[in-house]
């Protein structure tokens, strides 16, 4: 039983009951904690108490709720001392509810009321003195008092039922009432389990983990295909990352397409959409998605998603480049579009065709500038280098390298290498452009001076996106500061998170919780994070993770302009 402490108690004193009688609750039954159940009342296998809900049983006893049924939020059950109905069991009850029943938002349930098996009673309707038969049906704002309603009845909505004459003349239930009522039923199964798993620190965790893993772009690329590859439930030959945005539109409501560019067409970013999804199921989707890459194998494929309240586009993301392997004919997961140009990109011989857009780079560049090279090149971005000796660095004053004018991960990190090997005194950093905003969205710090081209930049790598400004390049307020190393206890996956959001504009705010507040998903809001750049934020963060050990810490990405929640991430849990 995952109950909180404090919202399950006896019943108090009072003059016609000294027992002190506490709830009887099955062990598959979710109460949230957010609810209050007091004195003797008796709730069956596979119940569903939502937030909000008050069943006091402190006067009027005792009350019993049967298996499968759910209770949702604001409902509230209550009974006068002197009520009694028979229950199926043939006691003496103040309320009896069935099983398989509904009891919807903000209902009233006061005994003496019997309410059947296969019930729908429906938003802020009010039984009172009443029998309600199984099988029934009961609309929005109805009223059901001192009658008795016969098995298989409809009560319309805003119905008042006050004498039997009225109760008999009631219509039956029809295949399609039933149908919803079974439909809310079901509903709130999945609603119970996920509730449960939600409190259960051993099921949430790698759902979480994989949350994190879908909002963090490429990052760990290899970690969301091992986590995918056992947790998900449909059979797709896409990659992990593909899957997990197509999941995260949808659970914020957006929807989308997929576009795609034969490589003349790429070059000056002339998309065609391919055929409309006409469902919003993620399985249908995944399916059509499939289709599309398969059609279009030689050819540049993207997803897209879109805020259709805003009419923008809230994500780009290219999943396929010519000559990936398009996904129906592919055997095994790991062969996966994205996931093969990452494989293949390292394990290709030097010999490679140089067309090809992943083949390896016979470079001593470090790993991590491999990687940031094909994160960009996945979002679609357009690619620069720029250098700084000493004295330009402290005043944020860089010079172009080389001009890239190709896509090819091949001949970007062959600049790169230039830029590094003719400039071994100077700093060089990566820049990634969205050309469609205008605008920068990645600053990646990659070789310092005195640095081997071939040496580890790990945290000096960490570096900030400038802020954008009107036209297209970093904002001049952006300081020294937020070229440095950043020092911080905070992952790199957080870190570059945080930068993310800096550079869309976001507002990032955090939120807090201990481990009751946890389990109920009850977070403390700690309030927005100030900073002129994201190494101020990401040390602010640090600084409050520091404060807060023995809390949940999340951060939360604001697009203030749309007024709506972009990104919520964990970003430390309390040791045990």
């Amino acid at each position: 039983m995952i109950v909180a402490q404090n919202n399950v108690t006896a019943s108090p004193p009072t003059p016609w009951s000294k027992s002190l009688t506490e709830p009887d609750i099955h062990h598959t039954a979710y109460v949230h904690a957010f609810s209050n159940i007091i004195g003797d009342v008796r709730i069956g296998e596979n119940v569903m108490i939502a937030p909000g809900i008050s069943i006091r049983a402190d006067e009027g006893d005792p009350f019993s709720i049967g298996a499968n049924t759910n209770v949702q939020d604001g409902v509230v059950i209550h009974g006068l001392k002197q009520g009694r109905v028979v229950g199926d069991d043939g006691t003496s009850y103040s309320v009896w509810i069935g099983k398989n029943t509904s009891i919807t938002h903000m209902a009233l349930i006061h005994g003496p009321a019997y309410v059947g098996d296969e019930c729908f009673i429906g938003f802020r309707s009010t039984v009172f003195n009443a029998k309600v038969g199984d099988g029934c049906v009961v609309m929005m704002h109805a009223l059901i008092q001192d009658v008795e309603i016969a098995p298989g009845k409809y009560v319309p909505s805003g119905a008042i039922i006050t004498n039997q004459q009225q109760a008999d003349r009631l219509s039956d239930v029809q295949p399609d009432d039933l149908k919803f009522a079974s439909h809310i039923i079901s509903i709130n199964d999945s609603l119970r389990s996920g509730y449960r798993c939600a409190d259960d620190i051993e099921c949430i965790t790698p759902l979480q983990e994989a949350i994190d893993i879908s909002t963090s772009g490429l990052y760990g690329i290899a970690r969301a295909a091992t986590l995918q590859a056992s947790s998900s439930t449909h059979k797709s030959n896409l990659h992990p990352d593909v899957v997990e945005n197509v999941r995260s539109l949808l659970a914020q409501g957006y929807a989308i397409g997929t576009e795609h560019a034969n490589k003349r067409r790429f070059q000056t970013s002339s998309w065609t959409s391919c055929a409309a999804f006409n469902s919003d199921r993620e399985v249908e989707i995944l399916d059509g998605l499939e289709a599309c890459l398969q059609e279009h194998s030689g050819e540049y494929v993207r997803l897209i998603g879109i805020d259709t309240n805003a009419k923008r586009r809230v994500l780009e993301t290219i999943i396929q480049r010519p000559g990936d392997v398009p996904a129906a004919t592919q055997t095994h997961r790991a062969e996966s579009p994205l996931l093969h140009n990452v494989t293949a990109s390292l394990s290709q011989p030097t010999h490679a065709p140089a067309h090809h857009s992943h083949q390896s780079h016979p470079s001593t560049l470090d790993t991590e500038v491999v990687t940031t090279v094909r994160q960009l090149l996945a979002q679609g971005c357009q690619i620069a280098v720029e250098r700084a000796d000493k004295r330009r660095f402290q005043t944020s004053s860089w010079t172009s390298c080389d001009r890239i004018e190709s896509q090819h991960e091949a001949a970007i990190l062959a600049v790169i290498s230039d830029c590094i090997a003719n400039n071994p005194n100077d700093y060089v950093r990566v820049i990634g452009v969205d050309a469609h905003a205008k605008r920068r969205v990645a600053e990646k710090t990659v070789h310092r001076p005195g640095q081997s081209i071939g040496s580890s930049s790990s945290n000096a790598s960490i570096i900030t996106p400038a802020h954008p400004s009107s036209n297209g390049h970093a904002s001049s307020s952006s300081s020294h500061s937020s070229h440095t190393t950043t020092n911080t206890a905070l992952t790199i996956d957080v870190v570059e998170t945080i930068s993310r959001l800096v550079a869309q504009g976001c507002a990032i705010f955090t939120e807090f919780a201990d481990e009751r507040r946890y389990k109920s998903n009850a977070w403390e809001t700690g309030g927005q994070i100030s900073g002129n750049n994201a190494s101020e934020i990401v040390r602010s963060l640090d600084s409050i993770v520091s404060e807060r050990k023995k809390s949940y810490v999340r951060l939360i990405g604001v697009d203030q302009k749309a007024r709506k929640r972009i990104i919520e991430k964990i970003v430390h849990r309390p040791t045990k």
